[in-house]
């Protein structure tokens, strides 16, 4: 009977994919390696004039109230428990939230891993947050009523020594869009248009 021996690429080459039919991240990671690389090539080529403007919509449902967003060709529900006159079909507004940032984080650290060639082989992001329900009322008037006290756990797996998680990590939180939309100040115009009217509120 004969064995073949199969050679593992140095660990130098960090996003090198391992032997184990179940590289984990690995080989995705360089599929994020390749696309961030093409991405880079394309916006030399073809410049951005102005910002790209993304936009989201919110309808309540006749009825239910359950919340209805849309987003490009995709659609999210948001619904309330049923202590606030909902059906729970779906996630509050501050846990979605939570869910954002979660998702962004984990996908800059996919971003960041290929690009610095690190290499991962499980990746979890999880988010935790208080909210208190009893924000602005008698006694908790300075309670606030958003999601305070965040913060994020990432559960990960991978060869690379420490000091190249904690680079990654610093990467992450210097480019992960939503992380920076949250720990510095927005400026939030609104306004309100009467249905049937010209006239703005």
């Amino acid at each position: 009977m004969t064995t073949t021996k199969t050679t593992r690429k140095p660990v130098g080459d960090v996003l090198d994919t391992a032997d184990d039919p179940q590289p984990g991240l690995r080989a995705y990671l360089e599929v994020k390696r390749a696309a961030l690389l093409a991405r880079r090539e394309a916006a030399k080529a073809n410049p951005l004039t102005q910002p790209n403007r993304i936009r989201a919509r919110a309808t309540a449902e006749s009825r239910s109230g359950v919340r209805r967003i849309r987003i490009r060709q995709h659609q999210i529900i948001s619904d309330s428990g049923a202590d606030f006159a909902g059906y729970d079909l779906g996630p509050a507004s501050p846990e979605i939230q939570l869910g954002v940032l979660s998702s962004c984080l984990t996908h800059v650290f996919l971003i960041q891993a290929a690009d610095l060639r690190i290499p991962l082989d499980s990746l979890e992001v999880e988010v935790q947050a208080d909210h208190d329900p009893r924000a602005g009322s008698p006694g908790f008037e300075q309670t606030p009523i958003y999601p305070h006290n965040i913060a994020y756990t990432v559960h990960v797996t991978s060869p690379a020594p420490a000091e190249r998680i904690r680079e990654l990590h610093e990467a992450v939180e210097r480019n992960c869009p939503i992380y920076n939309l949250l720990v510095n100040p927005q400026q939030v115009t609104g306004r309100v248009v009467l249905t049937g009217s010209p006239q703005e509120l």
